[in-house]
């Protein structure tokens, strides 16, 4: 029988390597696996290559697992904000590294690994610092820039409801990056607000569909630590 509902958050990450490159979901804090990210933390994995929209806001979230600087990368889309306090420091110390993707190109690097695709031209950053040392073309007229998948060990995403065969809903906008995250990683860990019966999921709402998924943690009901915040 399959049933990839695991009892905690520590068993659903006991096999995170060192040196894994983690995409997390999430944009700013809306659908940020938050549960997953603390028990990332806890279970140790030093070395990652973080993946996210942005690099963590305030104290807590991605920015508490930076703030063990465990992280050797980022590549995000948006890493400077207002509270981008501890991405900031290390940045400015030396002692975490930047991969400044535009957004666009950042969700397509992604779904391009969980598609297939081999690499792809765009026509975004040309003529910019963000195209220095990499294949440029000239097509029908327009200069593109040659851009690489970004493919993950691991894929951390949160999503509302989660069944025992591993397929997802999400909740608005919570749902951003983290259905073509789960495309494009080796392991894709899911927390759920709340997990259901096989069939209780109407197929046509499901947005991730088991395939993709190794694991779903269900992370508390509404009200506790961890629960899926609604979105807008």
């Amino acid at each position: 029988m399959i049933n990839k509902i695991v009892a905690s958050v520590a068993e659903a990450l006991a096999d995170v390597k060192d040196g894994s490159t983690v995409l997390v979901g999430g944009f700013g804090t809306a659908g940020l696996p938050n549960a997953l990210i603390d028990g990332l933390i806890e279970q140790g994995a030093k070395d990652l290559v973080v993946v996210n929209n942005n690099a963590g806001n305030g104290y807590t979230g991605l920015a508490a697992l930076l703030k063990t600087e465990r992280v050797r990368k980022v590549i995000c889309s948006f890493p400077r904000q207002a509270d981008s306090w501890v991405f900031d420091e290390l940045y400015r110390s030396k002692k975490i590294e930047l991969e400044l993707v535009p957004q666009g190109n950042l969700a397509e690097r992604i779904r391009a690994a969980g598609a297939g695709v081999g690499a792809f031209f765009t026509p975004t950053g040309y003529g910019t610092l963000l195209a220095e040392g990499k294949e440029t073309r000239h097509i029908n007229g327009r200069d593109y820039v040659l851009e690489y998948p970004i493919h993950g060990d691991v894929a951390l995403v949160s999503a509302y409801k989660g069944d025992r065969w591993g397929n997802l809903t999400y909740r608005k906008t919570a749902r951003n990056f983290g259905p073509v995250m789960a495309t494009a990683a080796k392991m894709t860990i899911a927390q759920v607000h709340e997990t259901v019966e096989l069939g209780e999921l109407d197929p046509e709402a499901v947005v991730t569909p088991g395939i993709f998924v190794k694991r779903v943690v269900a992370v508390g009901p509404e009200g506790s630590q961890y629960h899926v915040q609604p979105a807008a």
